[in-house]
């Protein structure tokens, strides 16, 4: 294993913390990917905080040294598709990492507030219908929501649905709703069953 890392200072501190794997210099530069053996290498990672050098360093490296596989970090997951379309093999977004952390640690019957509408008491919150959900395989008609509420919007599988009364929710469904911040609790047993 090599670390390559432009800024000197920084490589001395990885130096002292991981060993003598840093080598100085820009992975951008075919130049230094050479003298990192990368024509060697099964498998090259560019993880900077820039998407353009990470694509750079790994297009170098894969066209140029026959690198086996590649892997980039992608800070905007929009680009994703550009990556995979340009030949990267794998991407590793770091929003989505960090989306998934807080999505796990989230506990199941929660209201997640999304967003709090200026000058009035109007939030716009999210919920996730899990297995044991009071209101999961009801239609919206059936369920007790406190007033004023509304269920906006359901996505489920990725599509977004736009319910009417007959519609059900189902487990897995993420509800979007709006209400009002005294609400919360009731809502919050509405779709759960309990006010924790």
């Amino acid at each position: 294993m090599l670390v390559i890392e432009r800024d000197g200072r920084r490589g001395e501190e990885i130096e002292s913390e991981l060993g003598s794997i840093v080598m100085v210099g820009d992975a951008c530069e075919a130049t230094v990917l050479r003298e990192a053996g990368a024509e060697r290498a099964d498998l090259v990672t560019a993880v900077t905080g820039d998407d353009e050098d990470n694509l750079v360093v790994c297009q170098v490296a894969k066209a140029r040294f026959g690198s086996g596989r590649t892997i980039a970090r992608i800070n905007n997951p929009k680009n994703a598709d550009i990556f995979q379309r340009l030949g990267i093999d794998d991407t590793v977004s770091a929003t989505d990492v960090v989306l998934s952390v807080i999505e796990q640690e989230i506990p199941g019957g929660q209201l997640v507030p999304l967003l709090r509408l200026r000058n009035a008491d109007v939030e716009v919150v999210e919920a996730m219908i899990s297995e044991g959900s009071a209101v999961a395989g009801r239609r919206i008609r059936d369920i007790s929501l406190p007033s004023p509420t509304n269920i906006a919007v359901i996505v489920r599988d990725g599509t977004a649905i736009f319910p009417d009364g007959d519609t059900p929710i189902l487990v897995g469904d993420e509800v979007v709703a709006f209400t009002t911040s005294r609400n919360e609790p009731a809502l919050r047993q509405a779709l759960f069953g309990s006010e924790g």
